[in-house]
């Protein structure tokens, strides 16, 4: 079985969320089809067909999230070399073409969130910033084209 990289704080959240899909969510979508049935013919009812659909949502999410976490393995983001960048550690990159810095932490697939400066290890920018050191730089090849950074910090 292949297992997820993922940070104790990520760990926690996506267990945070299968609580809440299953203690909170869950029943109450039970209480709303229930509701959507008592309304009489269910063919034509909109309301028990958005109740079915997020029931359907909220069963495959559980699903998902139940897989994921039994797969995880948690990485100590202290450990490991200082003077590399490694799974859990920050860096912040400047741009070579526009001199913009930014600022991202190498997280698992699971709790990326680039808005909040998480990226993917698995990411292409997270691939091409593995075993890196200050003052390399480094060439990732996106979506939207190639991008060129290089590592001003790693913390």
């Amino acid at each position: 079985m292949d297992t997820i990289p993922i940070t104790r704080e990520g760990l926690e959240k996506l267990k945070k969320e299968l609580i809440n899909l299953e203690k909170v969510e869950r029943p109450r979508n039970i209480r709303a089809i229930e509701e959507a049935r008592d309304h009489g013919d269910i063919s034509e009812n909109a309301e028990y067909h958005a109740a079915k659909e997020k029931q359907s949502f909220i069963a495959g999410r559980i699903n998902e999230l139940q897989t994921v976490i039994g797969k995880s393995e948690v990485i100590d983001v202290e450990n490991g070399p200082a003077d590399r960048v490694v799974f859990g550690r920050k860096v912040l990159l400047c741009n070579i073409e526009t001199d913009e810095e930014v600022s991202y932490q190498l997280v698992g697939p699971y709790e990326s969130a680039p808005e909040k400066g998480q990226i993917s290890v698995t990411s292409p920018l997270g691939q091409a910033l593995i075993g890196k050191e200050e003052g390399d730089e480094v060439k990732a090849r996106t979506p939207g084209g190639i991008l060129e950074y290089e590592i001003l910090e790693i913390h």
